[in-house]
C-alpha cells in the first residue's frame, strides 16, 4: 500500500496545475461573470492531453488511468469547477466511444474529440427520469439502416455547445434492458436545443434541454449492441462520478487555501483572526475532512482502474463523501471571510455556487448511498 503519487503522477499534476494558474484562474471570474464557455482555453487543454485522459493509446488518447485522471481534474477545478466538470463530461463521453463504440465509430468521430476540436455531450436524464434514469422515453426505431430518435433529455452540459451527443434511448420496452447508446451529431435534421437554463452555478458552461423530433441517424451510429444501453451509461458514470468529486476536492481546496490567507490577513481586536483558536480549530476540521475525501477518491479511482470488485460503490462512496465534504468545506471558508465571502469580489461564492450541484448530478448523493448499500448487502 503506497500514498504517493510516482514521478510521472506529480509532473502531470505540476502540467495541470501550471495550466490551470495560467489559463484558468486569471479568466475564472470573467467567464462566471458573463457565461462564457471558453472554447479557445478548452482546446489548448485538449492540446494538453486534457481531452483524451484515458482514453486509450491506440486511438490516440493519452491512456492514463483514473487516478492521473482525478489528479488532472483536483487542479483544474482549483481555477475554475465549472470548466473543469465540462472538460470532465466530455472526457467521460469520448471514453463511452472508445471503450465501446466500433473500429468505424473511433475513426469517424475519436479524433477531434480527443484533442478538443469538437466537443462531446452525455445525454441521459429526461424531464420525467432523473434518479430513476430506467424510466427513460425518448426512442429510437429502427428503420431500415437508420434508428429515428424521438423525445427529449435536460439538464445537458454544453447542449448546443457540443458536436457530439451520447444518447441513451429505448429501443425496447424491457426496463433497464431496453436501452440503447446512439451517437447523434449536431446538425442532424431533428436534432434541437431549448433556451439555456438560468443557473446558481456553472456559468462558465452552457445547460440546455435536447430535443429530438423524428431525428434521423444511421444505424452505424449504434454504441455497442441494442439493449447495452443501461450499462453502457453506469459504466461512464463511474468515472464521472470520479472526476466530479475530484472537481469538489480541488474547489474546495482552492476555498481553504483562500481561507488561510484571509484569516492570516484579517485583523480584529487587534491581531489576526488565525490567531483565535476558533478559526484554528475549524481550519484544522476543513483540512482534515478535505484530506480523507481526496484519499477515499485515490483509493477509489485505482479501483476503477483495475476493475476490481466493488468499483462502483467505491466510486460511490468516492462521490458521496467528496461532494458534500467540499461544499461544507468551501461553506466554512465563506463564514471565515465574513461579510467578504458573500461577495463576487472574492472567489468563495463562485466555489459555493458551483459546487452544489456535484451532490445532484452524476447521480444524487441519495442515489450514492442506493449504489453504496445495494453492495453491502448483495448475496
Amino acid at each position: 500500500m503506497d500514498f504517493s503519487l510516482n514521478e510521472d503522477q506529480r509532473a502531470i499534476q505540476d502540467m495541470a496545475r501550471a495550466f490551470t494558474a495560467d489559463k484558468i484562474t486569471p479568466e475564472a471570474h470573467k467567464w462566471d461573470e458573463e457565461k462564457i464557455w471558453p472554447r479557445a482555453v478548452a482546446k489548448e487543454a485538449g492540446d494538453l492531453g486534457f481531452g483524451s485522459i484515458y482514453v486509450s493509446e491506440e486511438s490516440g488518447g493519452c491512456g492514463l488511468s483514473r487516478v492521473e485522471s482525478v489528479l488532472i481534474f483536483e487542479q483544474l477545478s482549483q481555477g475554475c469547477p465549472s470548466t473543469a466538470a465540462m472538460i470532465s463530461i466530455h472526457n467521460m463521453a469520448t471514453w463511452m466511444i472508445d471503450e465501446f463504440g466500433t473500429e468505424d465509430q473511433r475513426e469517424r468521430f475519436i479524433g477531434d474529440l480527443i484533442t478538443l476540436d469538437k466537443m462531446a455531450s452525455y445525454c441521459l436524464t429526461e424531464p420525467g427520469a432523473g434518479s430513476d434514469a430506467a424510466a427513460l422515453k425518448t426512442k429510437a426505431v429502427r428503420d431500415g439502416d437508420d434508428y429515428v430518435l424521438n423525445g427529449a433529455k435536460a439538464f445537458i452540459s454544453g447542449a448546443d455547445e457540443s458536436e457530439i451527443y451520447i444518447v441513451m434511448a429505448r429501443t425496447s420496452d424491457d426496463g433497464a434492458r431496453g436501452i440503447s447508446c446512439f451517437i447523434v451529431e449536431k446538425g442532424t435534421p431533428g436534432l434541437s436545443f431549448g433556451a439555456q437554463e438560468k443557473k446558481l452555478g456553472w456559468h462558465s458552461q452552457p445547460t440546455a434541454s435536447v430535443m429530438f423530433d423524428d431525428c434521423r441517424i444511421p444505424a452505424a451510429n449504434l454504441v455497442g449492441k441494442e439493449g447495452q444501453g443501461f450499462k453502457i451509461a453506469m459504466a461512464g458514470l463511474d468515472g464521472g462520478r470520479l472526476n466530479i468529486a475530484a472537481c469538489s476536492v480541488g474547489g474546495a481546496q482552492r476555498a481553504l487555501d483562500e481561507a488561510i490567507t484571509y484569516t492570516k490577513d484579517r485583523k480584529q481586536f487587534g491581531k489576526s483572526i488565525s490567531s483565535f483558536q476558533a478559526t484554528q480549530f475549524k481550519l484544522a476540521d476543513m483540512a482534515t475532512d478535505l484530506e480523507a475525501a481526496r484519499l477515499l477518491l485515490y483509493a477509489a479511482a485505482q479501483k476503477v482502474s483495475n476493475k476490481e470488485p466493488g468499483a462502483g460503490a467505491a466510486a460511490a462512496m468516492a462521490k458521496r463523501l467528496a461532494t458534500d465534504t467540499g461544499f461544507d468545506v468551501v461553506n466554512n471558508a465563506l463564514q471565515l471571510h465574513g461579510g467578504y465571502g458573500y461577495l463576487m469580489d472574492y472567489p468563495i461564492e463562485r466555489i459555493l455556487r458551483d459546487l452544489r450541484v456535484h451532490q445532484i448530478l452524476e447521480g444524487t448523493n441519495e442515489i450514492m448511498r442506493v449504489v453504496i448499500s445495494r453492495d453491502l448487502l448483495k448475496d
